[in-house]
């Protein structure tokens, strides 16, 4: 899918002498570190000024700093590892407003000295080359671009795609499955990331936008690092600058196979807009990088985050499987069961940056021309003002507006996709894999170091394997739809 408005280009250090941010993971989607006492006497402690966005505190759980701070105001001074300073909207009025207020823009011309000099962006000349996708641009550009990809991504076009979709799913898992060991309780492991959801949301993508299948087993996932970038001393710089390289080859070999081979799909699509004259080699390529790159982690990231929700919360994950396998179940319950999930813990934490043209007023507060503004869409998905009970995962929530997708002319495009991927990821794990048990104890969950995004890099389970299943339980049957 192609990305919403929340992608991150900063990475968080991974140096355990990092100082912790001011929240720890107390509220109900962390798994907690650190006693009670000290969390509470952490959340008495004045906020500094700037707040600091990183720490395994925060990252672990981000939610009782994001209520701190709902709570102070709307408007926020915080840092980032890289020694960004930045302006943060909490609340949902307040998200909802600054993501449809026209005197933001999106493009990086826009901002400050200040900004630039410590912002982790892509070192040119990839960052002219690449980051000139919709994410970065304003309207007029913006609109013109957009209209590019949105029929490949509307409700009615991806919903034709479902039965194949559940079949990917289904492939993957069995080729993770296999025949696994079994412990002695009878009960076999699996990593959902590497088993399931790092490659679940590329091969849909892949067929939607049309790229061919020799080029799509070439895609190399790493490459998805360089919206992460390191800094020229870092000693990590060449191999970043490698994948960047041949990332640009790659797309390079995409647009060509289609040029000379089209068919009825965006990349085609893309293509010919570019020997139009309707699109340069660097919006090309750059929207090609958005979708390849950008367009697939995020998905990666919410099918983790959606995980963890539920088996921390194991009678609604059991409310759920039995909608999904008894005959009188609720049909109904897995769609608004993703839309809880997603705004329960999204994988798009926070939006990218915005740019006032000149000084302005906003909440209070004199932005700066240039400085970055960021709205955190989790703390606006947990807002008081708009979600009752915002801290539980109720499955039944109606109406559930969140803002996981952003809002605005920058709204995801794939959210269609998104949603149908959730759901199939969540139908086909949840019904294959009877008696889900999470594998990792408080604080162990490796939570991703990217600034913007939420989600895990390793999510160990453990389940009982049909034929084997948990005392009292009768096995889950194979997914309804599998072929």
């Amino acid at each position: 899918m192609a990305q919403p408005d929340t992608h991150g280009t900063t990475q968080l250090p991974t140096d355990p002498a990092v100082p912790a941010g001011p929240s720890g993971p107390s509220g109900p989607s962390g798994s907690g570190s650190g006693s009670a006492e000290e969390r509470t006497r952490r959340e008495r402690e004045p906020l500094p000024d700037p707040v600091p966005l990183y720490g395994e505190d925060y990252k672990t759980d981000p939610y009782p700093l994001y209520t701190r701070l709902r709570d102070k105001g709307p408007l926020h001074r915080v840092h980032f590892p890289s020694g960004v300073h930045a302006w943060l909207v909490t609340g949902y009025d307040a998200a909802q407003q600054a993501l449809t207020d026209d005197r933001f823009g999106k493009n990086h011309d826009l901002g400050n000295d200040a900004w630039r000099s410590k912002a982790a962006i892509m070192p040119e000349p990839q960052h002219s080359q690449l980051q000139v996708h919709l994410l970065h641009q304003d309207p007029p550009k913006h609109t013109h671009m957009r209209r590019m990809v949105t029929d490949a991504f509307t409700p009615r076009a991806v919903e034709r795609l479902r039965p194949r979709i559940q079949e990917i799913a289904d492939e993957l898992l069995d080729a993770a499955l296999g025949d696994g060991p079994a412990d002695a309780g009878g009960r076999a492991s699996f990593d959902a990331v590497e088993g399931f959801a790092a490659h679940f949301p590329f091969r849909v993508l892949a067929e939607v936008i049309g790229l061919p299948a020799e080029l799509a087993g070439e895609f190399d996932r790493d490459w998805g690092k360089v919206v992460q970038p390191v800094g020229p001393s870092d000693p990590q710089r060449p191999v970043y600058e490698g994948r960047l390289r041949a990332l640009q080859t790659y797309i390079a070999r995409v647009t060509d196979a289609k040029r000379r081979e089209p068919g009825d799909d965006l990349l085609t699509t893309l293509v010919a807009a570019h020997d139009a004259g309707s699109l340069t080699t660097e919006e090309t390529d750059s929207i090609v990088f958005q979708l390849l790159v950008a367009g697939q982690e995020p998905v990666t990231n919410q099918i983790t985050t959606a995980l963890v929700a539920l088996l921390r919360h194991p009678d609604q994950l059991e409310r759920l499987r039995k909608s999904l396998t008894d005959e009188d179940g609720d049909p109904a319950l897995l769609a608004r069961a993703v839309e809880e999930l997603l705004r329960y813990d999204s994988a798009f934490e926070l939006t990218t940056w915005r740019f006032f043209a000149e000084d302005t007023a906003f909440h209070g507060e004199t932005v700066p021309a240039g400085d970055s503004v960021i709205v955190s869409l989790s703390a606006a998905n947990r807002d008081p003002k708009r979600f009752a009970d915002p801290d539980a995962l109720d499955l039944d929530r109606q109406p559930n507006p969140h803002l996981a997708f952003g809002h605005g002319i920058h709204f995801c495009p794939g959210a269609a996709l998104a949603r149908i991927e959730l759901q199939t990821a969540l139908r086909t794990l949840l019904t294959r894999l009877p008696g889900l048990r999470l594998e990792a104890g408080p604080g162990e969950l490796p939570w991703v170091h990217a600034v913007l995004a939420r989600g895990v890099n390793r999510l160990p389970l453990s389940y009982a394997p049909e034929g084997g299943p948990e005392e009292g339980q009768d096995a889950a049957p194979r997914c309804p739809f599998r072929h």
